[in-house]
């Protein structure tokens, strides 16, 4: 099976943003996301250095991952009240920004928009639950008409909470960026069993091993990929399945030297997995 392996770019002020995506062919990778926090770098100007870079590398850019503004926490107890969209404090903003997204996209000539929308409750007669659906329903219909699709990255949700935000939406340019990672993190599901009820879902990855958490508060451990409870194997046969021809880009949330090395790994490994479905 040929795949298109990819891996995550992260944009910040101050960082030349050609230099880091010459770093993707220099992995002898085909493909990146851009992942951005700061809607002030959506400009006209960074949307050209980027698809100039793209040109000049040979690389393509397979999506834009949008982050926002305001608190963030990456745990269980102060997660639900700071994260994405589902927080009232922060929702009307954080839409704003995400239009902004769609508005950067388009100069980059992508049509894939990725964030996390945060720990939407299970009950969908839960006011933020509805209120969280409501503004997507007009980020996404929005979209639509740029032909453009919103992507749900998957963790902070159960699957089957994922696949009812993504049907009361309704407007179907509604996506899944798969972290395979994410739920395990999150103590949602295994990625195999997720890949089941959301793989016709699925647009783009996050490749990404973790364990279970181990206590009440903190999120599960990210390992290299392959040594944690992706199922990596398990994963791509059943996305093959499905009919995914989409990028498999790597993350490894470390910086440094261990950081490429292990993006090496998750390149081979990849690169084995496929070469034997």
């Amino acid at each position: 099976m040929k795949v298109n392996i990819g891996v995550l770019v992260n944009f910040h002020a101050g960082v030349d943003v050609a230099a880091e995506i010459a770093k993707v062919r220099a992995l002898e990778l085909d493909s990146f996301q851009l992942c951005i926090w700061e809607p002030e770098l959506y400009t006209a100007e960074n949307a050209a250095a980027v698809r100039a870079a793209c040109a000049d590398e040979g690389v393509s850019l397979s999506a834009l991952w949008a982050g926002w503004t305001g608190p963030k926490v990456w745990d269980f107890y102060d997660g639900p009240i700071t994260l994405g969209l589902v927080p009232p404090a922060y929702r009307e903003q954080r839409l704003g920004e995400l239009f902004a997204a769609s508005d950067f996209a388009l100069r980059l000539g992508v049509s894939d928009v990725a964030t996390h929308v945060g720990f939407l409750p299970e009950n969908p007669n839960d006011p933020d639950f509805r209120g969280t659906v409501a503004v997507l329903r007009s980020l996404c219909s929005h979209m639509r008409q740029r032909g453009q699709f919103f992507l749900f990255e998957t963790g902070q949700e159960t699957p089957a909470t994922l696949l009812r935000a993504i049907t009361e939406i309704g407007t179907g340019n509604v996506g899944v960026n798969l972290d395979t990672a994410n739920l395990i993190l999150y103590g949602k599901s295994t990625t195999a069993d997720a890949v089941d009820l959301l793989g016709p879902y699925v647009r783009n990855l996050h490749c990404k091993d973790g364990l279970f958490p181990t206590d009440a508060r903190t999120l599960g451990r990210e390992v290299p990929l392959g040594r944690g409870r992706a199922d990596m194997p398990t994963v791509m046969r059943k996305l093959r399945d499905f009919g995914y021809d989409g990028a498999y880009t790597i993350e490894r949330e470390i910086s440094g030297s261990e950081q490429i090395r292990d993006i090496i790994g998750a390149r081979d490994l990849i690169r084995r997995i496929a070469a034997a479905l």
